[in-house]
């Protein structure tokens, strides 16, 4: 059995409908051999990341930036895991009401300093809020889980 570890910042509905679909998608019923455990990024850390196959984070654009509560769950667990966890697979998906811009270069650089893997290029849902975003992230959650099913990531 593999694991799958969804760390996602959801301090509004709608973002806990992104975390919700993350999960729903990467607990497919196609999908046999993952196990997916989903965390908000202060309830997360070290072991959780020395626990799992592969990581789906999930921020808001705070500021132009990841929310303060990813940023504290890379500050906690950046040295724990820096040696044992290279070339973890990872995505991201980011909620965010500009570009994501910010958000998405600062994630990417802990990301590459950890020398995670991604699987695919981050997805940033920008603007007002769709009903689309919800299906994106659903899909993003299935195909990281259905890539690891297959021992393909």
């Amino acid at each position: 059995m593999k694991n799958l570890l969804i760390v996602a910042h959801a301090p509004s509905p709608n973002t806990q409908k992104l975390r919700e679909a993350a999960a729903r998608g990467a607990s497919h019923g196609d999908i046999e051999n993952v196990s997916v455990t989903v965390k908000a990024p202060l309830d997360a850390g070290p072991e959780d990341v020395m626990a799992c196959d592969a990581i789906l984070l999930g921020t808001t654009e705070n500021l132009g930036y990841m929310s303060g509560a990813l940023k504290d769950f890379f500050d906690r667990t950046y040295y724990a895991v820096l040696e044992e966890k290279q070339g973890l697979p990872c995505a991201l998906y980011i909620r965010a009401g500009h570009d994501g811009t910010g958000t998405r270069r600062a994630v990417e650089t802990i990301v590459t300093g950890l020398r995670w893997n991604w699987v695919q290029d981050p997805q940033v849902l920008k603007g007002e809020w769709q009903d689309s975003f919800e299906t994106e992230v659903e899909e993003l959650g299935m195909y990281l889980a259905a890539g690891l099913d297959a021992g393909i990531i």
